[in-house]
């Protein structure tokens, strides 16, 4: 199984160049990533990245959302509905829907952003399933 991992968050120094990158490759436009950087509740920076954990697929009351033979939990946008149970689902609120589009997007472990870190703490990884 394929995924994303943050390999060390102290090292980010939210220049937020792996949200622009995937912003830029799947939305033509700032505002809509599936990673996310900012600061969680104790005040300290956070890295938010999709592990593949399946709930937003539990949830799915569409069954629109399912594991590829790579490990990665993708969207069906044939079988979406745009309810948007999966956003509300994801823990990390990771999960974005643009305007325009029907269904919402999620990690697909793509790498993307891995490139584009001055920091490489980002990495795709292949683990057990």
């Amino acid at each position: 199984m394929k995924k994303l991992v943050v390999k060390d968050k102290s090292s980010c120094q939210a220049c937020l160049s792996c949200e622009l990158a995937c912003s830029e490759a799947f939305y033509k436009k700032e505002g809509f990533s599936c990673i996310s950087i900012g600061v969680n509740k104790k005040n300290v920076l956070d890295v938010k990245a999709c592990n593949q954990c399946g709930i937003c697929a539990k949830k799915c009351p569409e069954e629109a959302i399912s594991k590829n033979a790579k490990g990665i939990y993708t969207i069906d946008k044939k079988k979406c509905t745009g309810c948007l149970t999966c956003v509300e689902a994801c823990p990390k609120g990771i999960i974005v829907k643009s305007e325009g589009k029907p269904a919402p997007s999620k990690c697909m472990a793509c790498g993307i952003c891995v490139k584009v870190c001055p920091q490489e703490i980002l990495e795709v990884v292949e683990v057990a399933d």
